[in-house]
């Protein structure tokens, strides 16, 4: 008598340990019409994580202006790209490896940097600039020094090994990052329009090929473990933690531009977070169509590999490559000169489903379309009562200095504001020879495109203290100062890229920062003509101990792409000679609310973030690049942490010369939040012709205040009004700036 065959048992009380609610098991189930197995589950579980299915985050980004005459290809791919003029284009995108940095910090930095980049080749454009916005805790702590050191170990180790330079980013220390440190990195790679590719399956027949590095165990499960908190277990996910080869990567980038360039293939794709799961069923979505696969072919490097560890293994340099129709013995001929691995693992086929096969037997066979349309979440946002009463704090009663100058260089010491030459002196940023504007010398990086007189700018941005007390006008914020530096190198902003870090969703009052930065990006972006290309969400991070849950302050940063069409009419941010005048475009700051000084020399994160006009930004942005490309001014820096006082002193350290500035306090106004405020929409710039200048800016309808001249051997503020008379000389201002990285660096 034949026996009934068993029914599946069902592994709903396992959902958890693959990343799975009992839900979403739920959903699973009946959307499949049976219990899945083990690896199906698996695979679902890495493709509905935050980090591969933005269930929680996806949903907010309908918001989000993606379009405009500058913007060749927005979201949906592996990297956006704009047109930069004359055939040209720039792809750029920008993605964290938080947690992975958390634990394992050079290796986690590392291949944070070599995951960015192969998005970008993938899109068929060479990179030539990678940005790294970092953020990390107590400066003091032994912890902190650890992963500092170990993060720029890492970026430096893999940018310098594959010869793409380090030419900008940002630094911010908090305690909020104590334990979750962010590592976010930018990469822009530069191409002809008509090598523009996309990460697609072509049509039923065409074949499915591996390229790159042999599969081992390493980054097994990482898209889930970067979708979960982090906890005193975490270190146990080390293996979850990528090991990266910059060489191997080296030749894997030459071959796929190669390919590309030869017209010889129909589709690319990295493979990423989940592995070689999530790039070839990416690729199937995208062209409506299933695949067969089969996973004995994959190559490995560590022997008794089952299918699970061969479907999710993050590991480094692999690539997917489709061959165009007829043309499949060129790519393979055009990749063996690489020496790199070139396997057929399987072909696209006519059904929707994503097929794989181990030892003859089907493993795994689920709708392609299941495991590209995670569910969508739509939660209840509701903003911390304590973060509410902070940002309503009466400031009146807040004592106003009397030295400073001594406040002054306080906050040039602190680790946020301070000189970053520590760090980015370990990033070779002059390899290709394309970088015009280096680290430190601006509020933004510049590369020359050779062959023409364009150059392109990039910066990161974003003041979480800011996004804290206000996540709408934070977040908005983060997009206008973006904006605003690549004006004061003489770049007009074209678009940008998100990353998202924030705490767990489920939590109201986290996810109410994340709905309001959402939103504050958008209207930014629609204000400013800067649509979003593209970008990443790092949710969940947050440190968990005991009962215990403390979230990163929310920082959206964001990475932005400029263009300069004379790369000749540019400006730097130090001061060039003596006898210069200098102007304030925009108006003087009028509260201390959320700035950096309350925090340093009170103690407290306060009061309300200055309002934003995004008018008024618009406004500066066109008057600083007027001035620059008319040839008035070649000196622009931005206001931003420490106020007015701090960009005084930068532009003073950077061209070693003094200058003296008086200015006059309206009675309404502290001298501290003058000094000190940190208001939006405000440049600093230095000129000769101050008749030429006031005339530009009043034709423009740009607001300014004339504040002094440069020279001498000293930074001199005066408010005769308020009898202040502040004077620092160079020497001691620099010895503040140029310090704590060095103590903090080792």
């Amino acid at each position: 008598m034949t026996q009934p065959t068993p029914k599946p048992q069902s592994l709903r009380p396992q959902a958890a340990t693959f990343g799975l609610s009992t839900d979403e098991y739920d959903l699973l189930v009946s959307r499949i019409g049976r219990e899945p197995n083990a690896l199906e589950a698996a695979i679902v579980g890495a493709m509905w994580s935050e980090h591969c299915g933005y269930k929680n985050s996806r949903p907010l980004f309908s918001a989000f202006p993606t379009t405009g005459p500058q913007v060749l290809q927005g979201p949906g791919e592996n990297a956006g790209v704009v047109d930069i003029g004359e055939g040209w284009g720039v792809a750029f995108k920008m993605e964290s490896h938080n947690h992975p940095s958390a634990v394992e910090p050079v290796q986690g930095a590392a291949t944070g940097v070599g995951g960015i980049l192969r998005d970008i080749f993938a899109m068929g454009a060479r990179p030539f600039a990678v940005l790294d916005s970092l953020r990390f805790g107590n400066p003091d702590s032994p912890r902190t020094r650890f992963l500092v050191n170990g993060v720029v170990e890492g970026i430096a180790h893999y940018g310098n090994a594959i010869g793409v330079p380090t030419v900008g980013g940002e630094v911010t220390f908090h305690p909020s990052y104590q334990e979750n440190p962010l590592v976010n990195v930018m990469a822009l790679g530069l191409l002809r329009h008509e090598d523009l590719a996309t990460g697609t399956m072509g049509e039923v027949g065409n074949q499915i090929i591996y390229v790159g590095s042999k599969t081992g165990r390493d980054g097994l499960g990482g898209a889930v473990f970067a979708s979960a908190d982090l906890s005193n277990a975490s270190q146990a996910d080390r293996p979850a933690v990528q090991v990266g080869d910059p060489f191997m990567e080296k030749l894997l980038l030459e071959a796929t531009l190669e390919a590309i360039e030869s017209g010889v293939v129909a589709g690319v794709q990295d493979m990423g977070a989940a592995g070689l799961v999530s790039s070839t069923c990416e690729m199937a979505y995208r062209a409506g169509l299933g695949i067969t696969m089969d996973l004995d072919k994959v190559p490995t490097r560590e022997s008794g590999m089952v299918p699970m560890e061969l479907c999710l293994s993050e590991s480094q340099e692999r690539m997917i490559l489709v061959p165009v129709p007829g043309r499949e013995q060129e790519l393979y001929d055009l990749l063996d000169k690489w020496e790199l691995d070139v396997v057929n693992i399987g072909q696209v086929e006519s059904h929707t489903n994503y097929r794989l096969t181990w030892k003859g037997e089907v493993v795994c066979d689920l709708p392609v379309a299941l495991l590209n349309e995670a569910p969508k979440y739509t939660r209840e946002g509701v903003e911390s009562p304590e973060i509410k009463a902070a940002r309503e704090r009466d400031l009146s009663g807040v004592p106003q200095p009397g030295d400073c100058g001594a406040v002054l260089l306080e906050l040039l010491s602190h680790p946020t504001i301070a000189s970053k030459r520590p760090i980015f002196q370990r990033f070779d940023h002059q390899v290709m020879t394309n970088t015009v504007v280096v680290p430190g010398a601006a509020d933004a990086a510049v590369m020359r495109v050779k062959g023409s007189g364009m150059g392109v700018a990039a910066t990161s941005d974003c003041n979480p203290r800011f996004v804290q007390l206000d996540p709408y006008i934070g977040a908005a914020a983060a997009v206008a100062e973006a904006a605003r530096n690549l004006a004061c190198v003489g770049a007009t902003p074209l678009a940008i890229t998100d990353n998202l870090n924030f705490g767990n969703p489920h939590r109201p009052e986290v996810y109410y920062q994340l709905q309001q930065s959402v939103q504050g990006i958008a209207d930014a972006c629609r204000a400013l003509n800067t649509p979003v290309t593209g970008g990443n969400v790092s949710l969940y991070n947050q440190y968990t101990q005991g009962d215990e849950r403390v979230a990163i302050h929310p920082t959206p940063t964001i990475g932005m792409v400029g263009v300069l069409p004379d790369i000749s009419k540019r400006a730097t941010l130090g001061l060039k000679a003596a006898g210069q005048i200098l102007y304030l475009l925009g108006e003087h700051a009028d509260s201390i609310g959320a700035s950096q000084y309350l925090e340093s020399l009170h103690g407290l994160e306060a009061g309300r973030v200055p309002p934003l006009d995004l008018g008024l930004e618009q406004k500066v942005i066109d008057g600083t690049l007027a001035l620059i490309r008319a040839g008035l001014t070649d000196t622009a820096h931005d206001c931003a942490e420490g106020g007015l006082a701090v960009a005084l002193a930068e532009m003073a350290m950077a061209g070693s010369i003094g200058l003296s500035v008086t200015l006059d306090v309206p009675a309404e106004v502290r001298t501290d939040a003058l000094l000190f405020g940190e208001a939006h929409s405000r440049v600093v710039v230095a000129v000769q012709d101050a008749d030429a200048t006031e005339n530009k800016l009043r034709e423009l309808g740009v607001p300014f205040v004339r504040l002094g001249e440069s020279g001498g051997d000293a930074l001199t503020i005066a408010a005769p009004s308020r009898g202040l008379h502040l004077s620092v000389n160079l020497t001691a201002l620099t010895l503040a700036y140029e310090s704590p990285l060095i103590g903090i660096m080792g």
